[in-house]
């Protein structure tokens, strides 16, 4: 599994940074989350394939975490994708959706659904779950949690030996959550098998400024990409357009027991981003502000 940042920056491209987007890709599936303006280039850039993009999360209705939709949906096209590609976002995306569509002037050969979500509202996927919270922005605005169900335990080949079991198509058998017999005597799957693991938690806050629906998503959460848009001492102005600032992101990723902190939409006020990184490492030390098409494994096994 592994996490790649498209777009890291605020309202308007810079020649550093694109408007926000970011992409999750669980083996075959890939789960797009904002999709700014230029985003279908820099996924050319990219090593994800955008062929491969089940579903994209929309946080709000502002352009630079949309815009990118029109061209994106129409070169998919060009390429002859042929399966549903699901759009989610707050009250309103349907009819977003239904809009881009008519832009231009070309053959649909696949469905683009576009769907409207609550807070609270839960999209599940294959081994994984996505459930909106709402965020605290200008406008009606939602963030995501990224729940992956939690996985079987390690296989103990040593203990299924210790219990007759050779090495072979029973030891698949077992993994795969089968029973086996083994003279005379069954060998379930708990009994070769450890604990199941903890399923990874993302939570991506979209545009918002601290609020206690953020901090409630975050219980439990491995990975945050939260937004940054400007240092403390722009609180006041981050605040009266319902963003934060990136000693706010670090607090609660500090409060909550992440794991790490990633910070994007980061304002074109700041070419260099170390008082940013400074600010939120003093409170936070394991926080990183991704540059554009960075990509971070999450974790090496599915």
């Amino acid at each position: 599994m592994d996490l790649t940042f498209l777009g890291t920056g605020g309202s308007v491209p810079t020649t550093k940074r694109n408007t926000v987007s970011l992409v999750l890709r669980l083996g075959p599936e890939v789960l797009m989350f904002d999709c700014g303006e230029g985003t279908q280039r820099q996924l050319m850039a990219s090593s994800v394939s955008f062929m491969r993009i089940t579903s994209i999360f929309i946080t709000h209705h502002h352009g630079d975490h949309f815009l990118g939709l029109p061209g994106l949906i129409q070169s998919m096209n060009f390429y002859g994708r042929d399966v549903p590609l699901h759009v989610y976002g707050p009250d309103g995306t349907a009819e977003l959706v239904d809009g881009l569509l008519g832009l231009g002037v070309f053959d649909h050969r696949y469905e683009v659904i576009g769907h409207d979500l609550a807070p609270g509202d839960v999209v599940r996927g294959e081994d994984y779950v996505v459930e909106a919270f709402q965020a605290n922005h200008t406008i009606p605005a939602l963030g995501y949690a990224f729940q992956e169900d939690d996985r079987p335990g390690r296989f103990d080949p040593d203990r299924a030996q210790a219990l007759g079991v050779k090495e072979g198509p029973n030891f698949s058998r077992l993994v795969e959550g089968k029973s086996i017999k083994v003279d005379g005597c069954t060998i379930t799957p708990e009994m070769v098998m450890g604990p199941p693991r903890k399923g990874l938690r993302l939570v991506y806050s979209g545009d918002t400024a601290p609020c206690q629906e953020l901090k409630g998503a975050c219980a439990g959460v491995d990975v945050l990409i939260h937004e940054a848009t400007a240092t403390s001492d722009l609180g006041d102005k981050a605040r009266q357009y319902g963003h934060s600032t990136a000693s706010e992101a670090a607090t609660l990723a500090k409060e909550v027991g992440a794991g790490s902190l990633y910070l994007v939409h980061i304002s074109g006020r700041y070419d260099e981003v170390d008082a940013l990184l400074d600010e939120a490492r003093r409170i936070f030390p394991d926080t990183v502000i991704p540059n554009d098409l960075d990509s971070f494994v999450l974790r090496l096994e599915r």
